[in-house]
């Protein structure tokens, strides 16, 4: 958590003495007929890697059609989740669609669309085991990913003999808890539910909710025409419900109403 604002801060200070991006990323990206998007591919069901190696969920059909209405290629920036604004500040990506939530503190350093996306951070543990407060956290070690929204809720409400084990990206962390390393995990329902496929005996459940969150697409400061024009496509995909199509299709449920309604 320290590490995670301590790197927030050294890219405001960054952006504050260069100044707010100007250049017109909108223009360049049609002129080069390209998009470079930020994806993390180890954070299933959102990101990750199909039988035949090719790029598949939520966030990846979403940064796919987005490419196909504006007319561009489409060009999958590999990430994980703390470098996600790193690659976006330093022009390795054009944009972020991975499970962005909007936080106050991110939105020091970037810009983000409207949501298109929401999802709860859950404390989930074997059901064999009494959680039912963070206050029964206490003396338990619990896997985050590192930097993440689940990282900074769990950390925020756990006690302080409570010992939460941080790993670098969302595929270590889905590691560390199917192999039984660590038994209780800060995560979303898909992914809860993902590692109990991968191995049925852990009978993990959640226990209570951390946080609800929303996604945005990340984009650069001063980058608003791209902003503005991602913000009527996604407008325009609530509304016709494709977004929700492909929200349903990786995480069997409807997109919160809160998400659509905005439409």
């Amino acid at each position: 958590m320290k590490k995670q604002l301590f790197m927030i801060g050294m890219l405001s200070a960054f952006i504050m003495a260069h100044g707010a991006a100007q250049a017109d990323t909108l223009s360049d990206i049609k002129a080069h007929k390209a998009i470079k998007v930020a994806i993390d591919l180890g954070n299933p069901p959102f990101g990750f890697k199909g039988p035949n190696l090719e790029a598949e969920g939520y966030d990846v059909n979403t940064a796919q059609l987005l490419a196909q209405d504006l007319g561009v290629k489409l060009e999958i920036v590999p990430t994980t989740g703390p470098n996600r604004i790193p690659f976006l500040i330093s022009k390795r990506a054009d944009i972020v669609i991975s499970t962005l939530a909007v936080t106050p503190e991110r939105q020091q350093v970037i810009d983000f669309s409207m949501p298109y996306a929401a999802v709860l951070n859950v404390l989930a543990a074997p059901v064999s085991m009494s959680i039912h407060t963070p206050a029964d956290l206490a003396g338990k070690r619990i896997a985050a990913t590192r930097g993440t929204t689940n990282d900074v809720a769990v950390t925020k409400v756990a006690p302080p003999s409570a010992q939460i084990v941080r790993f670098d990206d969302e595929a270590t962390t889905l590691t560390s808890v199917t192999s039984g390393q660590v038994k209780l995990v800060a995560q979303n329902p898909a992914m809860v539910k993902l590692m109990n496929e991968k191995n049925p005996a852990l009978h993990l459940e959640s226990k209570f909710t951390l946080k609800e969150i929303s996604f945005g697409v990340g984009v650069r400061k001063g980058d608003t025409d791209l902003k503005n024009w991602i913000n009527g496509w996604i407008k325009t995909n609530l509304k016709n419900g494709k977004l929700n199509q492909f929200y349903k299709k990786y995480n069997g449920v409807d997109l919160p109403e809160k998400i659509t309604r905005a439409s």
